[in-house]
């Protein structure tokens, strides 16, 4: 897949396999990738280990107050051939996906402040295009003149499912009804709250990956992307 430098922008509920997605594609581009649910997972974890979440709930007025003390960076590994979640210097790429940053991520992405930051921070990655981005706000948000916009779903329990058994992978000890409960959750915060819910751009592509492997998702992808840079060759 070849062609001029564009934005590829990815939204979608969670567990649909946005991230797995939009690696590839970026990897089949040589496009940088961008996984910004990493980043609200990081701005989560730190909040957790400070102490600002408990159970009375978020302490909003720390955690606005200390979000000019959170550094995100990705770091490509070369190993694996990832990029890692970096918070203030550390690798925090498998303390970002357990259970209790899931269960707070939806809120601590609903603050204001938190989001503002975030995507400022998301479009100066962007400012160069040549990029895939995922998240929830990514086409409606971060960058609505995106040349692709993508919208992911599939049936709750089908994420659930995956969900729980990347989780059991990773050795973490959990239910499938619990991660279900965690999953239906997050999508009521995530279309509900206030600033930036997730939402479909009006031009935004809709990919439902219940029955489909991720080879049939990137041909479908591959499809999208020769149009779009068919159609620019010729309005040039």
């Amino acid at each position: 897949m070849k062609g001029k430098k564009i934005i590829v922008a990815i939204d979608g509920y969670s567990s649909t396999g946005k991230s797995s997605f939009a690696r590839q594609i970026a990897q089949n581009l040589s496009y940088i990738y961008v996984d910004t649910g990493a980043m609200y997972r990081a701005v989560t974890l730190y909040c957790i280990e400070n102490n600002f979440i408990g159970n009375c709930g978020l302490n909003v007025d720390k955690i606005i107050g200390n979000l000019k003390k959170i550094n995100i960076k990705f770091v490509f590994n070369d190993k694996n051939g990832k990029s890692e979640t970096f918070l203030n210097g550390k690798n925090i790429e498998s303390k970002i996906r357990n259970v209790e940053v899931s269960n707070h991520v939806s809120a601590v992405s609903a603050i204001p402040e938190v989001r503002t930051q975030m995507v400022e921070l998301q479009q100066e990655m962007g400012k160069n295009k040549g990029i895939v981005m995922d998240g929830r706000d990514i086409g409606t948000v971060v960058f609505p003149d995106a040349e692709i916009k993508i919208f992911m779903t599939a049936k709750p329990e089908i994420r659930a499912r995956r969900r729980y058994l990347e989780l059991l992978q990773n050795g973490e000890n959990v239910t499938l009804q619990e991660i279900e409960k965690n999953i239906r959750k997050r999508d009521y915060i995530d279309t509900h709250r206030n600033t930036s819910p997730l939402k479909k751009a009006d031009d935004a592509i809709i990919l439902d990956n219940s029955d489909i492997s991720i080879d049939e998702q990137m041909q479908w992808f591959e499809k999208i992307f020769q149009s779009v840079i068919k159609k620019d060759e010729n309005d040039s």
